[in-house]
């Protein structure tokens, strides 16, 4: 366990200036950055859920701008193709051979746009993109750049023509970060700044700017790995995912993939909060996020209309705490 630096003070001040750019842009949604500058520095996924028009793309679009990162916006639909997302290899007339073309994967955020709406077998296309970093075709394996997440985006009241995300996909996704609607004064601001001209299609006229470089994101994402983690968090944490494998209203309960999520999660938590070691709080400040897409709940739990975020939070009132 290494104590924080100089740097590392340098580089939070960088993050904070990220969540600077994005206010210029987007409106609240403090979570949802946040939940996105953890999942970029525990080299993660995310799942944005939330209903139309809560600024799930303005708000990737203005992160990515902010942080120097190649983006790319992909429309789930259904009739999208594996090879639409991965790419594919193509014959090329003037070259009289055939060679791989680049599908929008490679990048460094990728947007999903409603990725609910797209069948099985294109959504398990980004499974070893999103698992392995990488992307195989007519037998060659290629390396995705770095870094690589995909931040995908659904909409949880509208079912018709949707198709579920399997279990074995949700489960590649380090946060599930849902966004809410605006509170009045928040959507106040919203209106006032479209009255006075604002373009969501215009980032650079609202003023955002790169403030933080490919190295200094390397150098937080090494900062992060050397956050400690004690013996006593350790079990306390696994303590946590048996609770949810043992509670009454839990068909499935956490997996090993969901406990070493929720560290590297918290241990993003306690870099940006200024520790050098991951206390309780941040444990408890990660669990909602990293598990509530994670546990499956029985159909009589559902009928009584339970949720998996009130689930986790009774867990978390129930485990003890390590003093």
């Amino acid at each position: 366990m290494a104590a924080m630096t100089a740097e590392d003070d340098q580089l939070r001040q960088s993050f904070a200036r990220v969540r600077a750019e994005v206010g210029k842009a987007v409106v609240g949604q403090g979570g949802a950055v946040s939940g996105l500058m953890i999942a970029l520095l525990a080299n993660g996924h995310v799942l944005l859920e939330g209903v139309p028009g809560v600024a799930k793309t303005l708000l990737v679009r203005t992160l990515s701008t902010a942080l120097s990162l190649d983006t790319k916006r992909l429309q789930f639909t259904p009739d999208l193709m594996p090879g639409d997302v991965t790419g594919s290899v193509v014959f090329d007339p003037a070259k009289a051979a055939f060679e791989f073309r680049e599908g929008p994967v490679f990048t460094n955020i990728l947007l999903a746009d409603e990725i609910n709406r797209t069948p099985p077998k294109t959504q398990s296309a980004l499974l070893e993109a999103m698992e392995e970093r990488q992307v195989s075709a007519d037998g060659v394996t290629r390396k995705l750049p770095d870094p690589f997440i995909v931040a995908a985006t659904q909409n949880p009241i509208e079912y018709e023509g949707t198709y579920p995300l399997p279990e074995a996909q949700l489960d590649r996704f380090l946060l599930k970060v849902t966004l809410e609607l605006p509170e009045r004064d928040t959507e106040v601001e919203v209106l006032r700044r479209h009255a006075s001209g604002f373009d969501p299609r215009d980032l650079a006229a609202a003023g955002v700017t790169p403030v933080l470089s490919a190295d200094e994101l390397a150098a937080a994402r090494a900062a992060v790995t050397r956050v400690g983690a004690g013996d006593d968090v350790l079990g306390y944490l696994v303590d946590l995912a048996r609770g949810t494998r043992h509670s009454p209203s839990v068909r499935l309960g956490v997996s090993p993939r969901g406990t070493t999520a929720l560290l590297a999660a918290a241990k993003a938590w306690a870099w940006l909060s200024g520790y050098d070691a991951i206390t309780p709080d941040h444990v408890k400040a990660m669990v909602v996020p990293v598990w509530r897409h994670r546990i499956q709940l029985r159909p009589e739990a559902e009928l009584e209309q339970v949720s998996a975020d009130g689930i986790l939070r009774s867990i978390m009132q129930q485990v003890q705490v390590p003093i």
